[in-house]
């Protein structure tokens, strides 16, 4: 260590403050470097003998000097013993360097100031990751008020629980909800029952339905259905869907869901049902008399050879039309809750020759050829009629979906419990992207509109429902360009 001349010259004091691990130095009372140990040298970077000839003033930032030499000053006039700052310096290389300096001033025993001892404490890494930890939380203050404004502006109701079934936030357009579900308050927390209704509005949800029991249970699912509010005229419909919350091990922490209100879309849908419905009414009267007309007509003598066809294609075309508003009203019903399908015992295979034959003729006129694998007889208990129903709609889109010169292939199979029906085509095979959708009423494929094939998209929708009603499902497979093959399944 460097050694000015010093009043005092203890070799104790000298020994512990070039061994101190905190910058230490004697500091005249004008401000000069008397001493400074080993741990204030490494920390400025200067050696010893250069420090004795610098003032602190020299290695102090200018901004942080007035703030120091005040201090200073009200401690040599004895306002303060000591005093304590932080404060920047600059380091021999130009850095910066952040420190805690402690001043104590030495007096003699007349009082009169004697020197400054000075410690420093090097807080640059402390003050480098308090900046940073700041900025950090700046950021995360500022993505926080984002999510918040973006939670509370959107249209969707949005919900957050946590694994205990605790309400942990929720937006503003989910509290118009709760306030329309839960008019008397709400607990926070999943399982309370209120006015929320099941999809037809015909009775209170339980517990266990609650879309929130059922999140916070694991369960996942999309566009599940309910009503909420207690009058039926102000009750808005609600489209939930949820998904669960997991930490990084898989463990479930809570569940978000999301509420689409979907009120006028329901009232459209009701709306048009209920004009279908009319309609199909309206037609069926005289589409039921025009066909017994024809009927009368094509089996008279009174009409000539040459107007037989004629009378022959109208009376398929009135035929056609009354199988679509069959369809029509068949589609309304099924979304009505009415008891689709009156089962009995039947041959299925009488069911389905029949309707092959029925198709024959279109199936002659498209080119295509309609073949069939059934046995002699297969007896089941089912709703003949709309299994007729069921056959007319798949073999009818196989036919307008195969192209000339193309193959049909109907067959049935069955075991001690079930019967498998499946329609086979060799034409160009469904879009993947319609794969998931055209079960859906009124669905037209991009298949459809391309080769222009007239329908109401209600076909495959009628197969599914009629099929469900039975207790039975419904599968497709398709390829692009290598056909489709619709398989149903139903209880024997």
């Amino acid at each position: 260590m460097h050694q000015a001349s010093l009043p005092v010259t203890d070799d104790l004091w000298r020994l512990t403050v070039e061994h101190s691990p905190v910058g230490t130095a004697l500091v005249s009372i004008t401000g000069d470097f008397l001493t400074a140990n080993a741990a204030l040298c490494d920390m400025l970077g200067y050696d010893a003998g250069a420090m004795t000839t610098m003032a602190f003033q020299d290695i102090t930032h200018p901004d942080d000097l007035a703030s120091d030499l005040a201090l200073a000053t009200r401690t040599l006039a004895g306002t303060i013993p000591s005093y304590r700052i932080t404060k920047r310096y600059i380091r021999a290389d130009g850095s910066l360097l952040v420190g805690d300096l402690s001043v104590a001033l030495l007096r003699d025993a007349d009082g009169a100031p004697l020197h400054f001892i000075s410690q420093i404490a090097d807080l640059t890494e402390r003050h480098a990751f308090a900046e940073r930890l700041d900025a950090a939380e700046a950021a995360v203050e500022s993505e926080q008020r984002k999510a918040e404004a973006v939670f509370d502006t959107v249209a969707v109701g949005l919900l957050l629980l946590d694994a205990d079934g605790t309400y942990q936030g929720y937006n503003s357009r989910h509290q118009d909800f709760m306030d329309l579900a839960f008019p008397h308050g709400h607990r926070g927390r999943v399982g309370q029952t209120g006015y929320l209704y099941d999809a037809e509005q015909a009775r209170p949800l339980s517990s266990e339905e609650m879309p929130t029991v059922r999140a916070v249970a694991g369960e996942e699912f999309d566009d599940f259905l309910i009503w909420v509010g207690e009058d039926p005229e102000s009750r808005r419909a609600l489209s939930v869907s949820a998904r669960s919350v997991r930490d990084r091990v898989g463990t479930l922490t809570g569940a978000a869901l999301a509420y689409q209100d979907v009120t006028e879309l329901m009232r459209a849908i009701r709306v048009k049902d209920d004009f279908v419905t009319s309609i199909s009414h309206e037609l069926r009267t005289p589409l039921t008399s025009a066909m017994a007309h024809l009927e009368l007509l094509e089996d008279s003598a009174e009409i000539g050879p040459a107007a037989r066809p004629r009378v022959a294609a109208a009376r398929r075309n009135v035929q056609r039309l009354s199988h679509l508003v069959a369809d029509l009203l068949f589609s309304t019903r099924a979304t009505s809750g009415s008891p689709l399908v009156d089962p009995y015992r039947v041959d299925l295979v009488t069911i389905l020759a029949e309707a092959l034959e029925a198709a024959a003729v279109d199936a002659a006129q498209a080119g295509v050829t309609l073949e069939s694998d059934l046995p002699d007889s297969l007896v089941a208990v089912v709703d003949g009629m709309r299994l007729r129903q069921l056959v007319d709609n798949l073999v009818c889109n196989a036919i307008a979906y195969t192209p000339r010169g193309g193959r049909i292939v109907v067959a049935v199979t069955s075991c001690e419990t079930h019967v498998q029906l499946s329609v086979a085509d060799d034409g160009e095979g469904i879009d993947p992207e319609d794969r998931d959708h055209v079960f859906n009423r009124f669905y037209r494929g991009r298949n459809a509109r391309r080769l222009q094939v007239p329908g109401t998209g209600l076909g495959l929708s009628i197969v599914r429902a009629v099929a469900e009603a039975h207790g039975g499902g419904v599968s497709l497979e398709s390829t692009p360009g290598g056909g489709t093959t619709v398989c149903v399944v139903l209880p024997r």
